[in-house]
């Protein structure tokens, strides 16, 4: 079997459809073409939940997740309840995107944020659910909302993940994965590099958080799923190991995480 590797963090229905004469199923067909056999499809607002779950709904191997993203100011803000009810489908695998995010968002108050964060972290608990963990300039709240509210009970990932060593082996400590997206390609990311070649691979995802965050050779243009292959390649080439590797151990991890298998469906030993 050839390698497979899942895109754990994406946006399907905010992607650039241009490329794809406006056609998703085009733009999915290129995934598949490049190893791509799964994908995550990440809520970011309700307005367009019914859109996100839809693609997940109309096709076998796109899964969804619920949830309002830190910087969303205008729409609705759910209750625990309200999450824990959008959340009751099979093809719902995750609560989030959810977190802290003190550089989009700034104010004296963001009391609000936390607030919000805290009542995914519960819904998480409830649906038994993981996370997914959005955090920029807000570190230090972040993980200290994650213990005190317990989020270690639900489990979940650091999606795009982009700070040093020490505050991964902080998230490790509670049990949360680590996901890797573009960024690991930049140049400038160092220390990202050498969390890359650190993270023990068992606790490793990847990602495209298409359609943002293009990876090199494509920085600046717009992501697509595709591009997880070039992703889990550079760090394959980082940690000295085989891309088929990295492309199982990442493959097996999702499957562990959002759907409680100990292994992807099909393998053999």
């Amino acid at each position: 079997m050839s390698a497979q590797l899942i895109d754990s963090h994406c946006h399907l229905d905010r992607l650039d459809l241009k490329p794809f004469n406006n056609d998703i199923s085009n733009a999915l067909e290129k995934a598949r073409q490049h190893d791509v056999k799964a994908m995550l499809n990440v809520c970011i607002d309700l307005e367009h939940f019914t859109d996100v779950l839809g693609i997940a709904e109309a096709h076998a191997d796109i899964y969804a997740s619920v949830g309002v993203h830190p910087n969303e100011t205008d729409g609705q803000d759910p209750s625990v309840d309200e999450l824990v009810v959008l959340a009751d489908n099979e093809k719902i695998i995750a609560i989030g995107e959810t977190g802290l995010d003190y550089f989009r968002t700034t104010g004296d108050d963001l009391e609000w944020q936390r607030t919000r964060f805290k009542n995914h972290i519960e819904a998480s608990k409830q649906t038994k659910k993981p996370l997914i963990i959005h955090m920029r300039e807000a570190t230090e709240d972040t993980l200290k909302i994650m213990q005190t509210e317990h989020a270690e009970q639900a489990g979940g990932v650091m999606h795009c993940f982009a700070e040093d060593w020490e505050t991964a082996q902080r998230a490790l400590d509670l049990g949360f994965y680590i996901s890797f997206s573009g960024i690991v390609t930049f140049k400038n990311a160092l220390a990202l590099k050498d969390v890359a070649k650190k993270v023990p691979l068992d606790k490793m995802l990847v990602e495209t958080d298409s359609p943002y965050l293009a990876p090199v050779p494509y920085r600046g243009k717009s992501n697509q799923p595709a591009y997880v292959k070039n992703v889990a390649e550079y760090i394959a080439e980082l940690r000295n190991e085989s891309y088929e590797h990295i492309a199982e151990k990442t493959t097996d991890n999702f499957y562990r995480l959002f759907l409680k298998q100990g292994e992807k469906p099909g393998k053999t030993q």
